[in-house]
């Protein structure tokens, strides 16, 4: 047979119909009729105005992009370039954010963009994918300024203004409102009582140490006790857990005397030192009162279980009690025990209530405008959130 009729069986036996019951052939598969364009401008770099450990990715989405296509993220370390999936992002986004990235690593990444469609391999389709570009290597690092913070800054920079004009104010003459605060009220009520029934002032300054701030804030009221009872010639009894309280206190106490000219009513044991052991401290105060029988009791301060044990036992004496707490699992105790309760705020308002320190009036004054402040802000947002509107929810938001 002849090359040329060779040639032409051949033509013949392809235009032949296939024999009956034989499988249809596939035709081979075949590239997409137009290939995906590349990425524009692809951009990483460290995301300016953050805390670190985060590259952001910018680029521009060329022309042609299909609308269902996605522009893949990879990530490799140099030199090895073994390349790690990140995850997609759709047209119209330009950007990426890396939040995986760790500061000092220096990383590359790739961008393509590829179609969402499923390949259908039987028929011969494939994923169109278009040609991936390469940025340049860029490390993450800690930044000076956190721009998402920028609300916290301009909330304390007018928190500041408010507190100085405040201070200012009072510190012209200006009458400043203070809110009546019956149980500082009642203060020289209970040592009057004392001093006219020749019975014992009790002063128990909590049982936490001088590093927590309620036992501050007792020390400060402690000292316009003591001047109080020094006033009047009162006895005054300051029974103590903690040593370093317990310094304080008599250093408070001392003080307190001297600044009302009766440093001869002084004496070194007013103030004096139980013992650490939380309920052994509580039985010995209890049974002084038992045997006492004190005019007043002021049990102001950080107390856990004992609170209980020493309100009961004050009023089961018939004193009046005042006490101050800022912990709410102590509260109820002292609301359903004691004649007059310190709520939370009130025990740190009170150096001020009592002193009328002009610096520590406007003080008080400015954190209250401020909260105002912030509570109409927050009613606010809640009605704009309710009709749709976020604005003042992505105002306050922070990182």
């Amino acid at each position: 047979m002849t090359f040329t009729a060779g040639l032409t069986l051949l033509a013949v036996l392809q235009a032949a119909p296939a024999p009956s019951g034989a499988p249809p052939v596939a035709p081979p598969a075949t590239a997409p009729a137009s290939a995906l364009p590349a990425p524009l401008a692809f951009v990483a770099r460290d995301r300016p105005g953050d805390g670190g450990n985060a590259i952001l990715l910018t680029w521009k989405d060329p022309p042609g992009v299909p609308s269902d296509a996605v522009f893949e993220v990879r990530r490799a370390e140099p030199p090895a370039y073994e390349w790690t999936g990140l995850g997609n992002a759709p047209p119209g986004t330009e950007q990426y954010v890396d939040d995986t990235a760790k500061d000092g690593s220096v990383y590359r990444y790739e961008l393509r963009i590829r179609s969402a469609a499923k390949a259908d391999t039987s028929a011969g389709v494939l994923i169109a994918s278009g040609p991936p570009v390469l940025s340049q290597p860029a490390a993450s690092h800690d930044n000076w300024f956190r721009n998402e913070r920028l609300n916290s800054l301009i909330a304390t920079v007018l928190f500041i203004v408010i507190v100085l004009s405040s201070i200012s104010m009072a510190k012209s003459g200006k009458e400043i409102f203070i809110r009546r605060i019956a149980g500082l009220n009642a203060v020289d009520e209970a040592i009057g009582r004392a001093t006219e029934t020749g019975k014992k002032v009790v002063y128990i300054p909590g049982i936490q140490s001088m590093d927590d701030i309620q036992t501050v804030a007792s020390i400060a009221i402690l000292g316009h006790v003591a001047r109080a009872t020094a006033r009047y010639g009162t006895q005054l009894d300051v029974p103590n857990k903690d040593p370093l309280t317990f310094a304080s206190a008599r250093e408070a106490v001392r003080a307190a005397y001297l600044a009302e000219g009766r440093p001869d009513l002084y004496r070194e044991e007013m103030v004096n030192y139980v013992t650490y052991d939380q309920f052994a401290y509580t039985a010995a105060v209890s049974a002084r009162m038992t045997r006492e029988k004190p005019a007043a009791v002021f049990l102001i301060g950080y107390f856990f279980a004992e609170s209980l044990i020493l309100a009961e036992t004050g009023q089961s004496t018939g004193a009046i009690q005042i006490a101050g707490q800022a912990d709410p699992t102590q509260l109820p105790f002292f609301i359903a025990t004691c004649d007059y309760t310190l709520i939370g705020e009130e025990l740190y308002a009170a150096s001020a209530y009592l002193s009328r320190e002009p610096v520590l009036l406007g003080s008080m004054r400015g954190q209250d405008i401020a909260k105002a402040i912030l509570l109409a802000i927050g009613i606010l947002g809640v009605i704009a959130t309710s009709f749709g509107l976020h604005g003042i929810a992505t105002l306050l938001r922070t990182k």
